[in-house]
């Protein structure tokens, strides 16, 4: 599949509200994606589970961006970017649907699979938002622009926690403690209707934004050809920019998630904050005229917002600064920063260790937009080939978690944050690398 050659006109012709629409996609998905962190902690309790075990929740999400990444690149060529786009839409929806009956039957495989119809669909929004928001303009400015479209991305992580927490988490993480099987099981499905609530509502929402995309189709703009798409050619393989942005998405994108998707259950700890958790949600409750107080869990949950909210700062702020300055060399400034948050905090106790973990939000900021358009530059006509490697390497995020996961089990979640200081140190590398001029 390649792009024809799309023009600064090209890209104006689409006229600023298509580009307001396709941020808007950022923000979606997002906001979904984020919702899997309340939902680790509530199924690792409602279904007593281990840390590897709960992670499969993020496996079965991200192993969704490493199937549907070539088909969706093919998607993509033959149908053009915003008939794909409806079509994600959809598909999110019906993952979103699969929620009420994986809650009915309190099954935990049901929601796994529920999960990875979502992540399916999002995986096409990706393969054709990205390239599609940085052909709507002027190529100098394409870093800029996606990292501005990523902050919105970043809006919708920073407002999913509280979403999650509120709603998912309303009767905390603990495990039904019922020895009859009957009971037991009847508990469970009263917890799993709680989970299911907020997908269906998104989902709702999901439908009515596929019909204005697909009412859209004929709008103006960028094109897609209907070449076949061959993301594995040797002509691609061989580039090492796009390379080793592949191994800097798969190792940024499981350490966002592997921090994120324990964060709740990291800063429960008695060690963190344990039960300053609860007097917090007391006072939480007080402030807001709430008679009965937030729980632990729901103010553990929300506290999450922090980390993703200062990923939408650093964006909104990095969207400035990558245009002032060499973009390889903010992503390795930034790579580094994170590692040493993360490798405090699990070094550290109390106040000291959640705040520095949180922070980690801060640096992760400008490194998925940054290191995606690096990898794609003077890619020209393979772009959207290179777009569909690059988004199959989000699979980090279904097997870092997982080892992230497993190193919990026996080390202790603290410790186990040198699974993304690793990752970041990998990342630091690529910013090095890329600033110096490695080739494409």
């Amino acid at each position: 599949m390649a792009l024809n050659k799309a023009t600064a006109n090209d890209g104006q012709s689409a006229g600023p509200g298509m580009t307001g629409l396709v941020v808007t996609l950022f923000f979606a998905w997002g906001f979904v994606t984020v919702l899997n962190d309340p939902l680790i902690a509530k199924l690792k309790g409602l279904f007593a589970l281990n840390y590897t075990e709960a992670m499969l929740t993020q496996f079965a999400f991200f192993l969704g961006y490493f199937v549907v990444s070539a088909p969706a690149g093919a998607i993509v060529g033959r149908f053009g970017y915003v008939r794909s786009i409806a079509l994600g839409l959809t598909i999110m929806a019906v993952g979103g649907l699969m929620f009420a009956p994986a809650a009915r039957a309190a099954w935990f495989p049901g929601f796994l699979l529920a999960l990875f119809c979502v992540a399916g669909g999002i995986t096409i929004l990706q393969v054709a938002a990205n390239p599609y928001i940085a052909v709507l303009g002027r190529a100098a400015t394409s870093h800029a622009r996606l990292t501005l479209a990523q902050a919105f991305n970043s809006l919708g992580t920073f407002i999913g926690p509280f979403v999650g927490a509120l709603f998912i988490l309303q009767n905390g993480v603990a495990s039904p403690n019922f020895s009859d099987p009957v009971a037991l099981a009847a508990a469970r499905v009263q917890q799993a209707e709680i989970v299911q609530k907020p997908f269906l509502v998104i989902a709702g929402v999901l439908l009515l934004f596929a019909a204005v995309f697909w009412l859209l189709r004929n709008a103006p703009g960028p094109k897609a050809d209907a070449h076949s798409p061959n993301p594995f050619r040797r002509a691609l393989l061989s580039k090492p920019r796009l390379m080793f942005g592949v191994v800097g998405i798969f190792v940024y994108v499981g350490a966002e998630v592997s921090i994120g998707s324990g964060l709740t259950n990291y800063l429960l700890q008695p060690s963190v904050l344990g039960t300053q958790a609860a007097d917090l949600g007391a006072r939480m409750a007080a402030l807001l005229g709430r008679a009965q107080a937030f729980n632990a869990a729901q103010v553990a949950g929300t506290m999450v917002s922090a980390y993703w909210g200062l990923a939408m700062v650093g964006r909104f702020v990095g969207s400035f600064a990558l245009s002032r300055i060499t973009p390889g060399k903010v992503l390795a400034f930034n790579a580094l920063v994170a590692g040493a948050l993360a490798l405090t905090s699990g070094l550290s106790v109390g106040l000291v260790a959640a705040v520095a973990v949180l922070a980690v939000g801060l640096a992760n900021s400008i490194m998925f937009p940054t290191i995606f358009t690096l990898a794609l530059e003077n890619l020209h006509d393979e772009t959207p080939n290179g777009s569909a490697l690059l988004c199959m390497a989000i699979v980090g995020g279904a097997i870092i978690p997982v080892i992230y996961g497993a190193t919990a089990d026996v080390l202790g979640l603290a410790h186990a944050l040198i699974v993304p200081v690793v990752c970041y140190f990998i990342i630091a590398i690529y910013g090095f690398k890329t600033a110096r001029g490695l080739a494409n």
